[in-house]
């Protein structure tokens, strides 16, 4: 048996004017995604659906090819050039045939400067060379899905966990379905559908109601018999006309089982449509209230500007919030700002330095903006910002967020960045000799996936409404192409079970 894998992952924030080139999808600066035998070290042993591809490869004693290893950090617009240089990358090695089955560990909200579906433009290039060979597909959970990214693959299997603590296990689930069809152990049969609706991103946690208790359905339904069953919630900051939530199920050769309990699931989802809207709070009122918290650290999350959803990631409103107030024993991550972390480190560790940071990046489909702050401090750190994963989201995977710098104002300890990560892991903070349990206070551009791996340390947690690309007020968000009406950005949508795609 011979199979091909393939890594192509972006979440692409059409309102974000952080550009997304090739440079972005490789694992550091000046290098191009990896390829083949580098591919394959890079993601061997990681937790991630490619890191499961390759050990399912293996335990079955198939031959394997990794064609392409490529993810970048949510941004804008992925650049055509990037998109055919990724997507040729796949198709040479589809053409030059010989595989037994395709397995692709995609995102499922990748949207080019060209194509609103990249993952189905994707598949649909690869039907075109080859239309016989059987595909199994891991997508994320905030998949906004269309119709080629289902019904030209064979398998389809999605995130249920946010955070992201099961892409290896949903690599296991799409890659294991696969290998059941190419044994003739299985004949996957397929039902889908789309609701209404484009639920909050603050309220999608699946450690939380409502997505809690429909993704724990959807796994009991695989442990019941189902090959897949995967509930997508969608990605919100995408204006394309399918952003939203879906269900996919796999049956083994039972359509009417596939349909029955798709409809299951949709139903639950709007049946609960109501617990998917997020209500704000003024951000001085969230500092001023985590001002009077005593269980440390407090987690300020400074979710407009979340870098795991296309935000600059340098927007200054909650920084500036917290200095105003006069928290102390704080720690920022962080602010991305690679001019003013080369100034800190000409100025050398120890140096006081007097710092404009952030508010650099213009955000044009934005109503708001954000100014540069003045930083003064004494340069603490300087780093190669390089580190492992420590788990459980994405463990043992290489990071890299580029040169950084930790600027310590007394008070506060800010850290600058040169390349965007977010922090859901603890490594992200102790690479740079930040140890959140000292701190009472630890503002993080992040919305939930911090939860994976600072969530056990956290005392109490407030939500900061900021500013940036990735905002939570969706009156902000000028949607031209999304279709309508939707949930619950217009009144009086309706649904029923009849209506599926």
């Amino acid at each position: 048996m011979r199979l091909l894998i393939a890594m192509m992952m972006h979440e692409t924030n059409t309102f974000s004017p952080v550009p997304t080139d090739l440079q972005r999808f490789a694992l550091g600066p000046g290098e191009a995604p990896p390829r083949g035998d580098t591919a394959i070290a890079a993601f061997r042993g990681t937790g991630t659906a490619t890191g499961a591809f390759i050990d399912l490869a293996e335990q079955a004693g198939a031959e394997f090819e990794l064609a392409l290893g490529a993810h970048a950090a949510p941004s804008g617009l992925v650049f055509d050039e990037a998109y055919e240089a990724m997507s040729q990358a796949i198709l040479q090695a589809v053409a030059r045939g010989g595989f037994d089955g395709i397995l692709l560990d995609l995102h499922g909200a990748m949207v080019s400067q060209s194509h609103e579906d990249g993952e189905g433009e994707l598949l649909r290039r690869i039907r075109a060379i080859d239309p016989q060979t059987p595909i199994g597909v891991a997508y994320d959970m905030h998949a906004n899905v269309y119709t080629d990214m289902v019904e030209l693959a064979q398998t389809v299997a999605g995130y249920q966990t946010y955070p992201h603590v099961d892409m290896y296990g949903t690599g296991v689930r799409a890659g294991s379905a696969l290998l059941k069809l190419l044994q003739g152990q299985a004949k996957p049969t397929t039902a889908w559908g789309r609701l209404p609706m484009i639920p909050h991103i603050m309220r999608q946690s699946s450690l939380d109601e409502p997505n809690r208790s429909i993704q724990a359905r959807a796994r009991q339904m695989e442990a019941e018999g189902a090959l897949c069953a995967s509930v997508f919630t969608g990605f919100p900051h995408a204006d394309i006309e399918n952003a939203g939530m879906s269900v996919v199920v796999v049956t083994d050769n039972d359509p009417a089982l596939a349909q029955r309990l798709r409809d299951e699931l949709m139903q639950m989802a709007w049946d609960s449509r109501a617990q998917w809207v997020y209500e704000l709070e003024p951000l001085a009122a969230s500092v001023a209230r985590a001002k009077t918290l005593t269980d440390f650290p407090v987690m300020l999350l400074d979710h407009y500007d979340n870098a795991a959803s296309g935000g600059t990631m340098d927007t200054t409103a909650v920084l500036a919030e917290v200095l105003r107030q006069g928290l102390r024993n704080v720690a920022v991550f962080a602010i991305f700002d690679p001019q003013a972390v080369q100034e800190a480190i000409a100025a050398g560790i120890g140096a006081q330095v007097r710092l404009q940071v952030g508010g650099k990046m213009a955000m044009p489909l934005m109503p708001h903006r954000s100014a540069p702050i003045e930083l003064s401090g004494v340069v603490k750190l300087i780093s190669n910002g390089k580190y492992r994963n420590k788990g459980p989201m994405s463990q043992g995977a290489r990071q890299n967020m580029g040169q950084a710098v930790v600027i310590d104002t007394g008070d506060v300890e800010v850290a600058l960045i040169s390349r965007h990560v977010e922090p859901f892991d603890v490594n992200a903070l102790l690479c740079l000799g930040i140890d959140p349990t000292q701190k009472s206070f630890v503002v993080l551009k992040s919305r939930v996936h911090w939860r994976a791996g600072l969530g056990h340390l956290a005392g109490a947690t407030v939500e900061c409404a900021g500013a940036g690309a990735c905002t939570s007020d969706y009156n902000e968000l000028q949607f031209k192409n999304l279709r309508r009406p939707i949930y619950p950005l217009d009144p009086g949508v309706s649904w029923s079970r009849t209506a599926h795609q």
